[in-house]
């Protein structure tokens, strides 16, 4: 797919609050390696791509491990994922794909066992956020790896 339309180009103080808005909600005491996982995973089930590709390369710069990302897909049935992992993983899950029924009250109860009142409402608005990229890239086939070097990513090593 060749990209339909750059939206940084055509709606630049929207992009710019959409990065701010990431950068805030990861301000705080999570974990950043949780923030990581959230954004694949999040953009596994979307399908973007452009955001899986750049969030792989992002957590192995940040020294992830390579086989928990191969997992990433599959957390239920690994053993590499922490509790407070799973919770944030089952939380960002709930929130991309929204039930008819909303958010199971089981899947509240878990999230915050692990997370505070103000690290819960981080980690939500986290997942707004890579919804809505994943929104936007998809929409307008934003191409993986294109800004690799823009942003750094070529030093991944991952091309």
């Amino acid at each position: 797919m060749t990209q339909r339309l750059n939206a940084m180009q055509h709606a630049p103080e929207l992009f710019k609050k959409l990065v701010e808005l990431g950068t805030l909600a990861k301000r705080g005491t999570i974990e950043p390696a949780i923030f990581h996982l959230l954004e694949i995973r999040a953009s596994q089930i979307n399908g973007c791509a452009f955001c899986l590709d750049m969030h792989v390369k992002q957590a192995r710069m940040h020294d992830e491990r390579e086989l928990r990302l191969h997992h990433l897909a599959v957390w239920r049935e690994s053993p590499l994922f922490s509790a407070r992992e799973r919770a944030a993983l089952a939380w960002t899950e709930a929130l991309t794909q929204l039930g008819a029924h909303g958010v199971p009250d089981d899947v509240y109860a878990s999230v915050r066992e692990q997370f505070d009142e103000q690290e819960l409402s981080a980690l939500t608005f986290a997942v707004m956020t890579i919804n809505a990229w994943n929104r936007l890239n998809v929409a307008f086939g934003t191409v993986p790896g294109v800004l690799d070097k823009a942003y750094g990513l070529d030093k991944a090593g991952l091309n």
